[in-house]
C-alpha cells in the first residue's frame, strides 16, 4: 500500500484506496481500511479530516526524514554504547590490578570464610544462652513484679467488695 502513495504521490480518500489497492497491489478490498488506519496508527501515512472526508497521503521525503532520524537516533545511542563499554573495560582493568590469584591470596581467602563461619556459630550460640543473659533475667523479674502487684491489685479490690477503679 505504501508504494501506491510512493508513487503516485496523491491523497487519496479511503474510498479511493478501496478502489486502487485491490486492482494495483492485489490487497484484499475487505482489509484495505485496517492496513491504512495501521499505517496511519504507525505514522507512515498522514491523515487530515477536511470537512466530512478523510484524506491520506505518504510521501517518500517524509520516509526517508523519518528513517534518517530513526538512524541518528541508533547511531547516537551505539555511541554512547561504546562508550559505556570502554569504561566498564577501564574500570575491570583497574580492578584486577592487584588482584592476582597467589597462593596467600588464596589462604587468606578459606581463612576468611572459615572466621566468618566461625562467627555466625558462635552467634548461633549466644542466641541459645540469650535467656541465661543477667540483663534479661533482670527484665524478666521487672516483669514478673509488675504483673504481680497488678494480680494483688485486683484480687484486693475484688475481695473489699470495690468495683470502682
Amino acid at each position: 500500500m505504501m508504494e501506491i502513495f510512493f508513487e503516485t504521490k496523491d491523497v487519496f480518500q479511503l474510498k479511493d484506496m478501496e478502489k486502487i489497492a485491490p486492482k494495483e497491489k492485489g490487497i484484499t478490498a475487505m482489509s484495505v481500511k485496517e492496513v491504512l488506519q495501521s499505517l496511519v496508527d504507525d505514522g507512515m501515512v498522514d491523515c487530515e479530516r477536511i470537512g466530512t472526508s478523510n484524506y491520506y497521503w505518504a510521501f517518500p521525503s517524509k520516509a526517508l526524514h523519518a528513517r534518517k532520524r530513526k538512524l541518528e537516533v541508533l547511531e547516537s545511542q551505539l555511541s554512547e554504547g561504546n562508550q559505556k563499554h570502554a569504561s566498564l573495560q577501564k574500570s575491570i582493568e583497574k580492578a584486577k590490578i592487584g588482584r592476582h590469584e597467589t597462593e596467600e591470596r588464596t589462604m587468606l581467602a578459606k581463612e576468611l570464610s572459615s572466621l566468618r563461619d566461625q562467627r555466625e556459630q558462635l552467634k548461633a550460640e549466644v542466641e541459645k544462652y540469650k535467656e541465661c543473659d543477667p540483663q534479661v533475667v533482670e527484665e524478666i523479674r521487672q516483669a514478673n513484679k509488675v504483673a504481680k502487684e497488678a494480680a494483688n491489685r485486683w484480687t484486693g479490690m475484688y475481695h473489699n467488695g470495690t468495683d470502682k477503679l
